[in-house]
């Protein structure tokens, strides 16, 4: 028998807890980031037709008014000293409102007036990204505490970043799941489209809370508190301007802001560049009960490339690993657009089967490509709290992770805000797309929201890594000095 390692802190199997519990908060980032905008364009289109260009402002604001939350978060729980742990506790208290608000997003409404409208979604939205944020901070911020050795919190880190690219692309899996259940139900068509993203919504408020709470049920927290740090408003930004670290995490997430674009407007981007296609004999919409096929080959590689990351940041250091991977995408995005844009206006590429296996062919490379951009600034934020401790004896989880959730705040409302506008200038909308004719010009913008400003995001986000100074001699000092501090405790 296989005797269990007495140095071992954290095991396989609860940072394997700790994946599936990132799963279940990114489930409802998932369902929200792909499927919010195409709710409103299908739900509301034929009252609006500036709808993509109203939401796009709106979402912008309300993520942005959503931030003021982030440091308030992050004060509360470095303040905490709460029964259970530090962090953990937040856990419990921030699953029911990012399940219920999820769902909320997705209930119809029809308004007969656009003030009332545009109001609703915009206090929706603003309540949803508070919630966000309210468990963001604490699921990632629980990484840093759940084992002082690198090399295990690495193992969750990787684990957690593999359910997370799962994660985002299973909300489409599980609208098409929903539609063919009701079309075995009601009949295909026999029910309105509403139907659908209402039920797929409740599906993953309570499979996505069961996810998250075995963060709660079956981690720990294995590293001792060190005197809490009294974090204000004020302070995060101070925490900024003194540590360098953590500020070039923030540039470079807001640098490469629209890395996440290909996810913002994918559903748009399979109407306009794919529409309808057939799949084993059955006709199905990329916008609906297929929007998951374009990306299909995508999430395989994307779950194959956050798995070598950490292999390849492990010989490289998260400097070199991040620039390799960005400057790739840059060239392979950009070359994608380049000859999207010169493909004639008949091209099969344009639509149908044969555009659907370009897109899938794109995914494949571009999603390996991306992976870097999701495991690298996690771990570089759980190692800049060790680094602090290190240097200052102050471990601030809260307000380094919550700068992280900031940065990712910010840096999602300027994709949304681009990425939608952009497919409103290009003249896209669901009434342009039911005509079955997608004009040339809205397809070349579309592509370029969809894949080249993307590639050229990606390249920018690299300039402030050029400085980033945590290098494998800095961790192996860091490792000794948490030898001879005896930081850890193991894990019940």
């Amino acid at each position: 028998m296989k005797q269990k390692n007495p140095n071992q802190i954290l095991s396989p199997s609860r940072a394997l807890i700790y994946a599936i519990g990132i799963f279940g908060v990114q489930l409802f980032v998932g369902y929200v980031n792909n499927f919010q905008m195409e709710f409103y364009n299908k739900m509301y289109s034929g009252f609006d037709s500036n709808i993509f260009y109203a939401s796009a402002i709106i979402i912008f604001a309300a993520k942005i008014l959503s931030c003021v939350s982030d440091p308030i978060i992050g004060s509360f729980i470095d303040r905490g000293n709460l029964k259970g742990g530090k962090i953990r506790p937040w856990i419990l208290f921030s699953a029911p409102p990012i399940a219920i608000l999820t769902t909320v997003l997705f209930i119809f409404i029809p308004f007969n007036s656009k003030p009332l409208l545009y109001g609703y979604i915009t206090l929706t939205t603003v309540l949803w990204n508070i919630a966000m944020s309210f468990a963001d901070i604490p699921s990632q911020g629980m990484l840093s505490r759940l084992s002082p050795n690198v090399g295990e919190r690495d193992l969750a880190a990787s684990l957690s970043n593999i359910a997370k690219s799962a994660a985002l692309a299973a909300p489409g899996v599980f609208v098409t799941i929903v539609m063919l259940l009701l079309n075995v139900i009601k009949g295909e068509g026999n029910y309105p489209d509403k139907t659908y993203y209402l039920i797929t919504a409740l599906f993953i408020m309570l499979f996505g809370s069961f996810c998250y709470m075995l963060i709660y049920w079956k981690n720990r927290e294995a590293v001792k508190n060190a005197p809490p740090a009294t974090v204000t408003f004020k302070d995060m930004f101070a925490e900024m301007k003194s540590n360098k670290m953590i500020f070039i995490v923030f540039l470079v997430y807001l640098l490469g802001f629209a890395r996440a674009m290909t996810i913002i407007v994918m559903v748009q981007a399979n109407g306009a560049l794919i529409g309808k296609v057939n799949f084993l004999g059955t006709v199905m919409d990329t916008t609906a009960d297929a929007s998951w096929l374009p990306g299909l080959l995508g999430a395989v590689t994307g779950i194959i490339g956050v798995s070598v990351i950490p292999i390849i940041n492990k010989k490289l250091g998260e400097k070199k690993t991040y620039i390799m991977f960005t400057t790739g995408m840059f060239f392979f995005g950009m070359a994608c657009c380049v000859f999207y844009w010169l493909l004639p206006a008949d091209s099969p590429l344009r639509y149908g089967n044969p555009a659907l296996y370009f897109i899938m062919a794109t995914q494949l490379v571009s999603a390996l490509l991306f992976s870097a951009n999701t495991y690298i600034p996690l771990i570089m934020t759980a190692d800049i709290v060790d680094y602090q401790h290190w240097k200052t004896g102050q471990r601030k989880e809260g307000v380094n992770f919550a700068i992280l959730s900031m940065s990712i705040k910010i840096s999602t409302a300027l994709c949304v805000a681009v990425g939608l506008l952009l497919i409103a200038f290009s003249g896209y909308s669901q009434v342009v797309y039911e005509t079955g004719s997608i004009p040339v010009r809205t397809q070349n913008i579309v592509m370029f929201a969809y894949m080249g400003f993307a590639a050229v995001s990606s390249l920018v986000s690299a300039v402030p890594m050029l400085f980033y100074k945590i290098d494998a001699k800095t961790k192996k000092e860091l490792e000794g000095w948490r030898a001879s501090e005896e930081l850890g405790i193991k894990n019940p």
